[in-house]
């Protein structure tokens, strides 16, 4: 059971550190815009050297936010609870709440970056004759299946320690 849920925490953090690299950093989408080499991310666009806020709301912009940070959230809350399992009397419980609770953020994190990637597609990819998806839009997709996997490690360590045979004493 230790070791799953050591397995399980150890996505968790990874991922959570991946999504809030990818939240916060401005290289969702490279693009040239009148010649210069330019990118964007969730908070701000930069064309050349110099970064500008993001000035229009656009939906896609803030539902995107919103899901980025629901699944950070999400994630530290699933991380704590995968914590305090090592000292509850029931794990088997606390397992299973941080495993739903870390698939819960990579739902989340799944939904954000499905926006993004939709309205992108669909409205850039028009604009744009030369444009690609960069590293912090691919730190997300890597944040999602760490997450989604810590949640499996979790909820499997609760079923195998809530199994007739399995038990509270750490077998490996």
């Amino acid at each position: 059971m230790f070791s799953l849920m050591g397995g399980g925490l150890l996505c968790a953090v990874s991922g959570l550190v991946l999504l809030i690299v990818a939240t916060a950093t401005d290289f969702w989408m490279q693009y040239r815009y009148s010649g210069n080499l330019s990118h964007q991310g969730l908070w701000r666009f930069c064309v050349g050297s110099k970064c500008h806020p993001h000035t229009i709301t656009l939906a896609f912009w803030d539902a995107t936010r919103a899901f980025m940070l629901l699944a950070i959230l999400s994630s530290f809350a699933g991380i704590i609870l995968g914590l305090t399992t090592y000292s509850s009397s029931a794990r088997s419980t606390r397992a299973r709440s941080a495993g739903i609770t870390l698939l819960v953020a990579g739902l989340f994190a799944l939904l954000g970056v499905s926006v993004y990637t939709g309205v992108t597609v669909n409205f850039y990819g028009k604009r744009y004759a030369e444009w690609r998806f960069s590293w912090s839009y691919i730190l997300g997709w890597i944040a999602i299946v760490l997450t989604i996997s810590a949640g499996v490690f979790q909820i499997c360590a609760a079923r195998r320690n809530s199994s007739p045979s399995g038990s509270n004493v750490a077998s490996g």
